[in-house]
């Protein structure tokens, strides 16, 4: 039996194949998006040329396979492909190359400058989808992270290395608190994905964030709203693994994701595409599954590497806070800051609803005064919004609740503390300073 079972083995080794194995194949199916062509050895993220009728190539990259066949997502849509068209494997895929020569560039998805000037020399390179960090062996997150807006440092103070969304509607001055957050954040380096955001808007926030100090340590990969939905997951692959290779540098970093909803979608496309039953609002489970393996990325590294604080702007459709991909990133988040329209028709920016959004670290890197302090805050803050109505209709009677007269009185300086111009920057230590003189400290 063993003689039997090595002479198996050993004609195994000793096969000779008749000819090359094949890495291309022909396309017998298109719709626009997506395409199938004859099934040849390749990984899931593989890209591939497709010959097109006009005589050039186009990208795309492997999502899936069915029926024997090889199914891709086109880089670019309504490309002219006919059936029987060449598909070849041109790259894994797997790594992308990073480097310091990539501050203050704004590159694309698949790390093409936009401004059409080489990038320097590339030295390293890094797994798109990441390296898995042991959670034993990350380091705690205990220092605060001065962003240099008042309302964060003082009520929803952030640590280094702690993730946080930015729960918001539209028009409610979302990209402003990003880009003074980018200008004002004690971070070495600065990685923004703008994905599936307006190409004007993209273009206006680059402008923003790319002058001044801040240029020289920002990354900006930027995946407009009409590139395909494969490319704008793998913008924000692209951005979270540059952030991980200056993690690994030793580096704190920022990461700003905006918006972690338009990954969502490019994901329900795909998934959708592949035949995934869709459940909540039409998405498939594999977003469900995205969401937290992109999150759990960033935050802090291990001895001797750095940090990533991470922001995810969560887009809530009609300020519906229940949405599924604001429920599911709120629960693997270390916290979330909510805007409010309320506060916006208010007048009063950063529209941050102090009452509806949490710090989870905070608690832990503070001092028990600033705790109070903030708690305080939040609780008067609460009271007059749960009674403005009643007391713009002269329903309030002054006397009948000590709090509600406190936070009444006080409500032009609680306004006041949140307030903060888009050209200015408040520290820490003046942020905290600040509220306590609020407040009597």
């Amino acid at each position: 039996m063993k003689n039997n079972a090595f002479s198996i083995m050993e004609a195994i080794e000793n096969i000779k194949l008749s000819g090359k194995l094949t890495t291309s194949g022909r396309v017998n199916k298109y719709d626009g998006h997506f395409l199938e062509c004859d099934g040849f050895p390749a990984n899931l993220g593989s890209i591939c040329s497709v010959d097109t009728s006009d005589g050039t190539k186009t990208l795309a990259e492997i999502i899936g396979f069915k029926k024997g066949n090889n199914i891709l997502s086109m880089f670019e849509s309504d490309t002219k492909i006919q059936a029987g068209a060449k598909v070849s494997v041109v790259d894994e895929g797997h790594d992308v190359g990073v480097g310091d020569s990539l501050l203050g560039r704004v590159i694309d998805a698949m790390g093409n400058p936009y401004d059409g000037k080489p990038i320097g020399s590339l030295q390293d390179s890094w797994p798109l989808n990441g390296k898995f960090l042991n959670p034993l062996a990350k380091n705690p997150v205990d220092k605060p992270l001065d962003v240099g807006v008042r309302a964060i440092n003082s009520l929803l103070t952030v640590g280094k290395g702690q993730r946080l969304g930015i729960i918001a509607g539209s028009g409610v001055g979302k990209s402003v608190l990003l880009g003074m957050m980018c200008k004002y954040t004690e971070a070495e380096v600065i990685v923004v994905g703008l994905i599936g955001e307006r190409g004007r808007e993209v273009g206006s926030f680059v402008r923003n964030i790319l002058s001044g100090a801040a240029k020289n340590k920002t990354i900006v990969v930027a995946v407009p709203a009409d590139r395909s939905p494969l490319l704008r997951i793998r913008g924000a692959n692209r951005a979270t693994a540059i952030a991980e290779y200056f993690r690994s540098k030793g580096k704190n970093v920022l990461l700003i994701m905006d918006s972690l909803t338009r990954v969502a979608h490019a994901r329900r496309e795909i998934g959708l595409a592949l035949g995934e039953q869709p459940t909540a609002k039409g998405y498939p489970p594999s977003v469900v599954s995205l969401i937290p393996k992109l999150i759990e990325r960033s935050g802090p590294g291990i001895d001797q590497q750095g940090s990533i604080t991470a922001f995810y702007t969560v887009l809530a459709d009609g300020d519906d806070e229940n949405d599924p991909v604001v429920d599911t990133a709120r629960a693997i988040l270390d916290g979330h800051i909510i805007l409010s329209r309320q506060q916006a028709q208010l007048g009063i920016y950063p529209a941050i609803d102090i009452s509806g959004s949490v710090s989870r670290v905070m608690n832990e890197i503070v001092d028990d005064t600033h705790i109070e302090f903030a708690r305080v805050f939040r609780k008067l803050i609460t009271l007059y919004l749960e009674n403005r109505d009643l007391i713009l209709m002269g329903g309030y009677t002054q006397g009948k609740d000590q709090d509600l007269d406190l936070a009444v009185s006080l409500w032009p300086n609680l306004t006041a503390h949140i307030r903060q111009l888009e050209g200015s920057a408040s520290n820490f230590q003046d942020s905290k300073a600040d509220l306590l003189k609020l407040l009597g400290g």
